[in-house]
């Protein structure tokens, strides 16, 4: 509902919101710190938290028939921290879900932002989430509470924030038209019965921890036909790459997969050209990997260049080396 800013002045640096208001877009400050040092993680966790608990404020629900509001379970996290854990709950569908996630993870960076701050200074920030909370309430509430000069505004579908992808391809989608990843989870969980559908939000939540806590950079969180992570190294000499797929929310098959596939040139003599992807083996696990386990296999892929390579020539029967993932099938054989 918000969007913050520094602004060096008389040798601190002012945290400024800027809000829309009833008559014109108005800017407060919220607090000053020493330093841009510290002023700008500060203003990037600010500018994620106010995205992510603004955005299911700003959007209909458009499933199913008829048009509805998001749940605003989710404000409580902003003011309690002991609501935080309830931000990893519920199935209400797949996008709020993980709008939930990103809140969750937007709040540990901004108490990393602000644990070596003043007293006064983490007393200001509280102060500023509180009443980010308290106005997307109201606008969530949609209640005809009188407003003056100072109310922040949340309009729908164009909600005053920003906010940006800082590791691989998490984001929402464009802030103006909030389509992206929106429409990409409705509509893989379109059909999927309540159950199916909780198991979905389960594996997403596993999904997101490992893509968190991995410490490859090269891999990618992707929401596309389905709910996976991948894993692609720039430097295989190979051209494979790796993905790990969640069970389908509209399926009745509760398999894992974990696939390694390889680029193959459309012209042999052309290594720069296109590339069709060609699977080269399979293991399919009948029930849902550990973060751990998932880790292991993203972490040891990105230890050295020809990993993917060597899994590449595992024989059926045979665990990949140095994990647990057993190769089910080969589609050279």
């Amino acid at each position: 509902m918000a969007i913050y800013s520094q602004h060096a002045n008389r040798g601190k640096v002012q945290i400024l919101a800027t809000y829309r208001a009833p008559d014109a877009v108005r800017s407060v400050t919220v607090t000053s710190v020493e330093n841009a040092a510290l002023a700008t993680p500060l203003v990037n966790a600010l500018n994620r938290v106010s995205a992510y608990a603004t955005v299911p404020v700003a959007v209909w629900d458009e499933r199913g028939r008829g048009v509805k509001g998001y749940p605003a379970d989710h404000l409580a996290a902003l003011v309690d921290e002991k609501a935080r854990e309830d931000l990893l709950k519920g199935a209400h569908s797949l996008w709020y879900a993980y709008v939930k996630l990103l809140l969750n993870q937007a709040l540990i960076e901004l108490d990393a932002a602000t644990s070596s701050l003043p007293a006064p200074v983490r007393a200001a920030v509280k102060a500023e989430l509180e009443t980010e909370a308290g106005a997307l309430a109201v606008s969530s509430e949609d209640s005809d509470v009188e407003e003056t000069e100072d109310t922040r505004l949340c309009e729908i579908k164009n909600p005053f924030v920003t906010f940006d992808s800082h590791r691989g391809n998490i984001y929402l989608g464009d802030p103006h038209c909030l389509e992206g990843e929106h429409s990409r989870f409705d509509r893989l969980e379109n059909g999927a019965f309540p159950e199916r559908l909780e198991r979905a939000v389960d594996d997403l939540r596993l999904l997101y921890d490992v893509y968190v806590r991995c410490d490859n950079d090269e891999v990618n969180f992707v929401i596309d036909r389905s709910l996976s992570i991948e894993y692609e190294p720039l430097d295989e000499s190979g051209r494979y790459f790796l993905s790990i797929l969640a069970p389908m929310p509209v399926d009745d098959d509760d398999a894992w997969n974990l696939e390694i596939v390889q680029w193959i040139p459309d012209d042999p003599e052309d290594d720069d050209g296109s590339a069709t992807g060609e699977p080269v083996l399979r293991c399919v696990r009948a029930t849902p990997p550990t973060a751990s386990e998932l880790i292991e296999v993203l972490n040891l892929g990105g230890k050295r260049a020809r990993q993917l390579a060597d899994w590449a020539a595992t024989p059926v029967g045979e665990a990949l080396e140095g994990t647990t993932f057993v190769v089910t099938h080969r589609y050279d054989n």
